[in-house]
């Protein structure tokens, strides 16, 4: 397993960093978070037609760039750092993933290329009011009629589910297996709910679904399979993402304490600042090296991916959000106030901690992946 970047790797991630910075400015951030739709139109263009971004994980032969989970996750942690507002992991890492796993040739060919250039915004809805992200926890019903499909349930925390025009979404078949199938947003059934979020740079919805006519993707039989990959590449690239947020964090706090003067020294040069900034380096370096691993277990086909994708989960989230704790302690009085940037990476820390199953839930998954 390979832990460093080629060349090429480093002037992708550079040339998205350099993207973002004039793109996903906080002030821009600030204004998007507070906005109805989310995201900005214009940059999600660009994003899409000038660096080719939603093409990134997709098939060649569908539009897309053909690039593995390791560059889609160096995509995923600039825009954590960044705290990009546009719909990207739900459509370019979940749907698009999915879609990739579980259907046909034709299904694809129907599907990804509108995804790949930036012209459909998909999503994938999984949870359910439980909360559960494993197959065990799916109930929503696919019943057939004939060749129809027809979906009965409600599927919760759907990221950016107001706005995307195909939902790809987890049902229970008559025979028991778990299918994977497909959505226009203008389906008859299809009622969509906005939900309230600690996060508001990540909008989450809920959608019921009344006897609502769907597409299966691939057979039958194939969509445990399918949403295992996925799962795992959606977790790789969450854990890069937080990664790519905590390594912001401490940036930014190394940069305050440097600045800030108290008692007329730089109050970095206080033992007990010092201390936390180099907890702050140790642990966002072990996460980063976790996330990493991650991504190069998937790429390399690694027997034990599923468990290392769930410990790099487990031990990044408990990073980003400490890292966010001693930022806002090393930000001192206006560490915690809206008015500090420091409080938008807190949330979003804070999210991301439960998104994708909590820290507890991916060691016992991390444990039983390993022992099988």
């Amino acid at each position: 397993m390979q832990f460093s970047f080629s060349a090429e790797q480093e002037e992708f991630r550079s040339v998205i960093r350099r993207f973002l910075e004039a793109k996903s400015p906080t002030a821009d951030v600030r204004k998007l978070m507070e906005g109805e739709v989310g995201y900005d139109p214009a940059v999600w263009k660009s994003l899409s037609n000038d660096l080719g971004l939603t093409a990134l994980h997709i098939p060649e032969e569908y539009g897309g760039a053909g690039f593995g989970v390791t560059e889609l996750a160096i995509a995923t942690e600039e825009m954590g750092r960044a705290l990009l507002c546009a719909p990207f992991f739900a459509s370019s890492v979940m749907a698009a993933t999915a879609i990739v796993h579980a259907a046909s040739d034709e299904q694809k060919a129907a599907l990804l290329p509108d995804i790949a250039s930036g012209e459909t915004i998909a999503t994938l809805a999984v949870a359910e009011p439980n909360g559960g992200w494993d197959a065990g926890s799916i109930k929503m019903s696919a019943t057939t009629a004939g060749d129809v499909y027809r979906l009965h349930g409600t599927k919760s925390y759907v990221l950016d589910g107001m706005t995307a025009g195909l939902i790809v979404l987890a049902a229970r078949l008559a025979n028991g297996h778990l299918g994977l199938f497909s959505v226009a947003d203008t389906s008859d059934g299809v009622k969509r709910t906005p939900l309230k979020s600690m996060d508001p740079t990540r909008r989450l919805a809920r959608i019921d679904f009344d006897n609502t006519p769907a597409m299966l993707l691939g057979s039958a039989d194939g969509g445990e399979a399918a949403y295992a990959k996925t799962f795992n590449t959606m977790v790789a690239c969450l854990a890069c993402e937080m990664a790519g947020g905590a390594e912001r964090l401490r940036e930014d706090s190394l940069e305050y304490v440097n600045m800030r003067v108290q008692f007329g020294r730089n109050i970095a040069s206080f033992q007990v600042t010092k201390h936390k900034a180099a907890d702050m380096l140790l642990d966002v370096e072990m996460a980063k090296s976790a996330a990493y691993a991650a991504a190069a277990a998937l790429d390399d086909g690694d027997a034990d991916a599923s468990a290392v994708v769930s410990l790099a989960k487990a031990s990044v989230s408990e990073t980003y959000i400490q890292t966010a704790i001693h930022a806002v302690q090393m930000h001192g009085g206006i560490g915690f106030t809206y008015d500090n940037d420091t409080q938008m990476w807190f949330k979003r820390a804070k999210a991301s901690e439960v998104f994708l199953g909590d820290a507890n839930w991916h060691r016992e998954r991390m444990l039983q992946n390993w022992s099988a």
